[in-house]
């Protein structure tokens, strides 16, 4: 890796520096352990040790243990390697064009050819910037057409600043022109690295929804893009790229934010959004922003002054005789009579309401979508709902989804991503996509998936029953196990059956009470919690999983192996000094404690096992939340890769709770065992074993089980599926939600940008969402 330049110096950023504060890290927690094994080896048998004089002892340990700890880690994190901008610049514009060339192929832009429609500079001055501040050129002129796409682009890089507002009517193709210029921008990112001096950057474009921007929250635009790629492109974050990549991109200019939906926030929000784009920007920093012409104007005038520096463009109307020739090539080269009525039509004009549905992008989908791709008669258009624009554009969206999915059967083909993997009913589709367009309304079109156990009425109770129910069979299998086992023991079968009774009850009992606390008091924060990251797959991922585990047992065997060490104690001491009883109830034993009473065996053995145990789960966890350089979040992948991280986090807390509670039960029985075997009590034997099993079993699971659901900070995938079981109860919505929602995207009802789902057009979004979920009109 090539060096980079540091405050005059150059540093190789491929090695990593040596870090001295490790070793005096160790050094001091070594001197530490001496101290306090010196002052051990200096009492006598016979010396009587004061209580409160051990707890303070102990005490100070982990007070100093953790304080220098935390130093090393502070040195650590502030010792990372640095960003290699550079790879993670190319990273990630390799990320964003496969991401937005296989949307480009689902959407069919270039399917037969890009709608040709004509763009130019708005004649309305009062929106924008004076000419000198977006132009050097004499003439500016900012004109071209969207089949035309490389000569757009380079008006764009003409452009003083780089600064481009797409605005227009509703369905005019704003956000496709938007992914068009993305996408030339990347193919020609190369070319443009070259010729470029060595003062100039050329940023990678990614395209965002303006939805996900709150200025109150992030009032630096920077700010929130930096929060933006982490989640929306986790492969800034691989350990490769080093610390800080996404910031550094954005601190240094590197990421062209293409901004989509003004239009589609809140009107309050939108002047907001101008003044802290005006407030963010400095002279080096690009943007291409979309939305619609009134709300755009609206907004400018609000703030009281234009988008500095931006070039405001609008879209031409298409003419009659272009979009009957888009239509006829989306036709055999010898139609049908009634495609040939049709295009004639609309060539002379004479059906008024489709002449004005096909001037728009937006119409020739619909007339495309529903009587091109079916091979359906196209009568209606030019019959009486063609005198009207309104009421055919009405027809139209009616009858989208039974035509793609009539027109695409589902496939299993993993190449042929334009087809459903599922046989979906038309009416069940439309009544499940018109509960989403009610519970995410036009100023927050985003279909979050993580969001819908926020439009789900009473989640807090609902996700507490869920869990007191899983919990509750999960725990009452496991008590009712461990009861059978032990009442083998008795070879009797009253016996067997009253405690196998008893370990059910007693189980449920305690799932049902554990699992409904928790989600009574954790399921208001947990459904505004963000899906996690993990990748389990150990492919190409061995190396770094030894290189976790070995950072985790590095920290681990210091501040854990004390806790682990201080609770050991802990627990061997309070029985020293405490006495329980029944009838008197607890209270101290007279006298003071005898040092060496204390079973040693005990508190080291249980402080290796918690040092083990955790340092192990946290390392595991650690590996699979680290990305690779080809990591992307999809709504799809953001799914599985929280449920992976929720499974995860299940298992290894079972095997963490095994693992320290099982030993520690077998020091505890391991001296009874050796005497049986020495006496040859078989019976005896078997019966300590099986009551170490039982009790591992009993520890593990449960505790296992409890602590790995309510621990952690990523529960999205675990609410989510909690709300989409009660709704699909109601029939609001499917109960497999990712794959109805993968194949809606895949008939072309739904578009996908970054890890969320919006609908392909705002005109279906808004047409479902004036219909009652029940299918009759509101």
């Amino acid at each position: 890796m090539p060096p980079v330049l540091d405050g005059g110096e150059y540093i190789d950023v491929s090695r990593r520096p040596i870090r001295w504060w490790n070793s005096a890290a160790l050094l001091a927690i070594v001197a530490l352990v001496t101290t306090v094994v010196s002052v051990w080896r200096a009492l006598k048998p016979d010396d009587p040790v004061n209580p409160a004089d051990l707890a303070a002892v102990a005490i100070a340990a982990s007070v100093a243990t953790a304080a220098v700890v935390a130093w090393a880690k502070r040195r650590n994190t502030s010792a990372n390697r640095p960003a290699d901008v550079t790879k993670a610049a190319d990273v990630l514009a390799d990320l964003v064009r496969r991401q937005w060339q296989d949307e480009a192929r689902n959407r069919l832009l270039d399917d037969p050819a890009p709608i040709p429609i004509r763009w130019q500079l708005t004649a309305n001055e009062t929106v924008m910037s004076i000419p000198r501040l977006i132009s050097t050129a004499t003439e500016f002129t900012f004109a071209g057409r969207s089949d035309d796409i490389a000569a757009l682009a380079s008006d764009f890089r003409a452009l003083t600043r780089r600064r481009l507002v797409i605005t227009g009517g509703a369905g005019m193709g704003k956000t496709t022109l938007a992914i068009q210029l993305l996408l030339q921008l990347l193919s020609t990112r190369a070319t443009d690295q070259a010729c470029a001096d060595e003062r100039e950057i050329v940023p990678v474009p990614v395209l965002l929804p303006v939805s996900g921007w709150d200025p109150g929250a992030h009032p630096r635009l920077q700010d929130w893009l930096t929060v933006r790629l982490v989640q929306d492109y986790p492969a800034l974050v691989a350990p490769e790229l080093g610390a800080g990549a996404a910031a550094a991109l954005v601190s240094g200019g590197h990421i062209l934010p293409v901004l989509d939906g003004l239009d589609e926030i809140p009107a309050p929000a939108r002047a907001q959004v101008i003044a802290a784009l005006n407030a963010s920007l400095t002279t080096r920093d690009q943007l291409i922003l979309t939305s619609r012409r009134a709300e755009f104007t609206t907004a400018i005038h609000e703030v009281g002054r234009p988008l500095t520096a931006a070039a405001i463009i609008v879209p031409q109307s298409l003419p009659s005789h272009t979009a009957a020739d888009y239509l006829a090539a989306c036709l055999p080269a010898s139609p049908a009579q009634g495609w040939r009525q049709t295009l004639t039509a609309l060539r002379s004009r004479t059906v008024p309401g489709l002449t004005q549905l096909a001037a728009t992008p937006l119409g020739l989908w619909l007339i495309r979508t529903v009587y091109v791709t079916p091979g359906t008669d196209p009568a209606p258009l030019t019959g009486p709902l063609g005198a009207d624009a309104s009421a055919l554009r009405t027809h139209l969206l009616d009858h989208v989804i039974p035509a793609v999915i009539a027109a695409r059967p589902p496939s299993t083909d993993p190449a042929d991503h334009f087809r459903p993997r599922h046989l979906l009913d038309p009416d069940t589709t439309r009544r499940f996509l018109t509960y989403l367009a009610h519970v995410f309304p036009p100023a927050t079109r985003d279909i979050t998936w993580w969001h819908i156990a926020r439009t789900t009425p009473h989640i807090r109770s609902t996700v507490g029953i869920a869990l007191g129910l899983a919990l509750g069979i999960g725990f009452g299998i496991v008590f009712g196990i461990i009861g059978t086992m032990f009442g083998i023991s008795y070879e009797t079968a009253s016996r067997i059956a009253a405690r196998s009774v008893f370990g059910l009850v007693l189980g449920i009992a305690l799932g049902i009470t554990f699992g409904l606390t928790s989600g009574l008091v954790r399921a208001k924060p947990w459904v505004n919690e963000r899906p996690g990251y993990a990748d389990p797959h150990l492919r190409g991922r061995t190396s770094l999983l030894f290189r976790s585990m070995k950072d985790a047992l590095t920290f681990g065997l210091t501040i854990r192996l004390t806790i682990g060490i201080m609770s050991g104690l802990t627990l061997s001491f309070v029985p020293s000094t405490l006495n329980v009883d029944l009838d008197s109830g607890v209270f101290l034993r007279p006298g003071r404690v005898n040092f060496f009473d204390l079973n040693f065996e005990f508190i080291f053995g249980f402080g290796f096992l918690v040092w083990l145990g955790i340092t192990l789960a946290s390392g595991l966890i650690t590996w699979a939340e680290q990305p690779t350089l080809a990591s992307t979040s999809t709504p799809r992948s953001s799914w599985r890769a929280d449920r992976a991280l929720t499974l995860l986090r299940l298992v290894v807390a079972v095997l963490a709770c095994g693992l320290v509670f099982g030993p520690l039960v077998g020091l505890d029985i391991a001296t009874e065992i050796r005497t049986g075997i020495s006496t040859e009590l078989w019976d005896w034997v078997w019966e300590q074993l099986t009551t170490l099993l039982m009790i591992w079993l009993a520890l593990g699971l449960t505790l296992g089980l409890g602590a790995g659901t309510v621990m952690g900070k990523h529960h999205a995938w675990l609410v989510c599926t909690i709300a989409v079981t009660r709704l699909a109860l109601q029939r609001r919505l499917p109960w497999r939600i990712m794959d109805f929602l993968d194949d809606a995207h895949r008939l072309g009802l739904l578009r996908a940008v970054g890890p969320v789902y919006q609908f392909r057009h705002a005109a279906l979004h808004d047409h479902l969402a004036t219909t009652a979920p029940s299918g009759e009109a509101s």
